[in-house]
């Protein structure tokens, strides 16, 4: 079995509904993650009651398609 090269550290913070905070390597400031649009409403978020930010789903897209 192949060594293992890298450990990606990375922690989690729930903020409140929707909004989390993550830190992650190599960045200075923490990464907010929330709800908007589409899928806020999906899950039924009013939109008015958290600020839109990118979502868990966006970040995977843009990293598979970078």
């Amino acid at each position: 079995m192949a060594e293992v090269v890298y450990r990606s550290e990375v922690r989690i913070e729930r903020e409140k509904g929707p909004l989390r905070r993550a830190y992650l390597p190599a960045e200075p400031e923490p990464v907010i993650f929330g709800v908007h649009g589409a899928i806020a409403e999906h899950y039924k978020v009013p939109p008015d009651a958290f600020p839109p930010h990118a979502t868990t789903l966006d970040y995977i897209v843009a990293a598979a398609a970078g």
